[in-house]
């Protein structure tokens, strides 16, 4: 795994406790506080196309897929930055972002989806590429992209009749 943003705080501690596998053993009140502060605020998970393969988010996970020739592509850098703005907006939603920046060893990904130089690709939870942008993008215009998709609609939906 590799993250990109340096959101990279209590990953394995956010998901092991969210989980419950965390083993009960006495922490002082400021580790519990730490903890707490981890637990409550989790990363953005940021993975290296190399290391990922689609199939395996199928239902789990919305993927954001940013492509670049190179890290220094401006334009990669710059939608690295958009997602750091917000990234609880893309954990709310399950997004998990894929890059790659490097089309010399093309990944299944990369071979999958035949970007062009720069490109952002919303791959949703049932594999169907609902959106591909030239251009960054910031969360907001994502976030909305993913609420206007029937899944997440139903997800909504089943989070209101669980809640009544």
């Amino acid at each position: 795994m590799k993250s990109v943003l340096g959101l990279s705080v209590g990953v394995g501690l956010f998901l092991a406790s969210s989980l419950g596998l965390l083993a009960q053993q006495e922490v002082s009140p400021q580790q519990g506080a730490e903890a707490e502060t981890m637990a409550m605020a989790p990363d953005l998970l940021i993975l290296d196309a190399a290391d990922v393969s689609i199939e395996e988010y199928l239902w789990k996970n919305r993927l954001i897929v940013v492509f670049a020739n190179s890290e220094l592509d401006p334009n990669f850098r710059e939608q690295l930055e958009l997602l750091e703005e917000r990234p609880n907006d893309l954990i709310a939603r399950d997004v998990i972002v894929v890059t790659d920046t490097d089309p010399a060893n093309p990944s299944a990904v990369r071979l999958d989806l035949r970007p062009r130089a720069f490109g952002l690709v919303f791959i949703d939870k049932d594999g169907v590429v609902k959106l591909r942008k030239p251009n960054p993008w910031s969360v907001r215009e994502i976030s909305r992209s993913i609420d206007s998709t029937e899944l997440r609609q139903q997800e909504l939906r089943d989070a209101r009749e669980a809640a009544q």
